[in-house]
């Protein structure tokens, strides 16, 4: 089973730099990882050595079942962060990595690498999303499961390489639909209703058969492999009890880090540090 220890004290160093973000010695390279979610825009800053100096997420409607359907402003917030963090650190950024969904790389890769270069960075790579938060969560053995708000992409893993990687249209998205029709309330409402922690308890049972719909996508994408364990990301995740839900359908072990929205962010950063490094010793 793999230890989430060390990812977990990563995360919690990655969101005191929110607030906080850390010094920067003249000259140092620094790596970045920019996330275009359905629901949040996250632009993660690592050092040279793997550890977070800055991250800065906004909320952004311009992604809609994991494609961009608003590319201007997907640009305008993107450009917004990297000038945040810039102004912060008094320092450019200069290169960057993003991710997709598993399987669309034809249709939405190039526009993904596009939002990136528009902000003046250079894009070194394009990851699918639950092989890039597995940088940061290092299974060898195990399945990585990536609930955003518009799809669910998995990642297999045996022996530390991908053996299977999809992705299925149920996410958050799904999710706020099925609570908004319950409670009587907007789509809108229902997003900022289930996001807040108090509320969990009651919305959990609400959205639980649409949990046991992302459950069948991970059941599907594991059958035919060893899969010993389960571990959560991605902001759906956050949903305090999903893991539980889903360990009991899958009659498996079900994990997730701390604040599992960042996990595939800061993998997309060490991502684009790991490439820089293979570069380098080319």
């Amino acid at each position: 089973m793999v230890d989430l220890q060390r990812t977990n004290e990563r995360l919690d160093d990655l969101l005191s730099c929110v607030d906080h973000p850390k010094a920067v010695k003249e000259g140092q390279k620094l790596y970045c990882g920019l996330d275009l979610g359905t629901a949040f825009i996250v632009l993660v800053v690592l050092d040279e050595d793997g550890n977070p100096v800055d991250c800065k997420y906004q909320f952004a409607s311009v992604v809609r079942d994991g494609m961009v359907v608003d590319y201007v402003g997907a640009c305008d917030i993107a450009r917004h962060l990297k000038e945040q963090i810039e102004g912060e650190l008094g320092v450019e950024l200069e290169e960057c990595a993003v991710a997709i969904p598993p399987q669309t790389e034809s249709l939405d890769g190039g526009v993904v690498r596009n939002v990136a270069e528009s902000t003046g960075m250079e894009c070194t790579a394009v990851f699918d999303e639950p092989t890039a938060a597995n940088l940061l969560i290092g299974t060898k053995d195990g399945a990585v499961v990536d609930i955003g708000g518009g799809t669910t992409g998995i990642s297999v893993f045996k022996d530390g390489k991908v053996v299977e990687c999809i992705d299925e249209s149920t996410g958050g998205t799904h999710f706020s639909l099925v609570l908004a029709g319950a409670k009587g309330m907007s789509f809108d409402d229902a997003e900022l209703y289930k996001r807040q922690p108090e509320h969990h308890s009651e919305v959990l049972p609400i959205v639980a058969p649409t949990i046991d719909k992302v459950t069948s996508i991970i059941k599907r994408a594991c059958s035919g492999y060893d899969v010993p364990e389960v571990i959560l990301v991605g902001g759906t995740a956050e949903l305090t009890g999903i893991e539980d839900r889903v360990k009991k359908q899958l009659g498996i072990e079900v994990h997730k880090p701390n604040h599992p929205m960042f996990v595939t962010p800061m993998g997309i950063a060490l991502g684009c540090m790991l490439k820089a490094k293979e570069r380098q010793d080319a």
